[in-house]
């Protein structure tokens, strides 16, 4: 069965894009700061300067920031994304594709 998506919900997809993104950035940022978090110190204990106590509190600031503005971004592109899609569609035609019924399963 072929069907065809003309258009995409600029919201909708501003909203599934933020969740994922904030999630996505979770995964990338937690080991990074936890990293940070472990290794700072070490090198605090060995230099003189205050630039480890510097990079452990741009850990913390980053592992807090970064999930909101990745989902703002997530939020922002997905909308423009949608609307350059069903723009594109509205010319094209859309993007066409194939589905089929899946096998029950017991």
């Amino acid at each position: 069965m072929r069907r065809r998506i003309t258009r995409i919900s600029p919201l909708q997809l501003g909203i599934v894009h933020a969740v994922f993104y904030g999630l996505i950035s979770l995964v990338f940022f937690t080991p990074f700061f936890i990293l940070m978090s472990i290794f700072a110190p070490h090198v605090a204990a060995n230099q003189q300067n205050a630039a480890p106590q510097l990079f452990m509190g741009m850990g913390v600031v980053m592992a807090i920031i970064m999930p909101f503005l990745y989902a703002i971004f997530g939020f922002v592109f997905g909308i423009i994304g949608a609307l350059i899609y069903n723009l594109v569609a509205r010319i094209t035609g859309g993007i066409e594709f194939t589905v089929e019924d899946a096998p029950a399963t017991s």
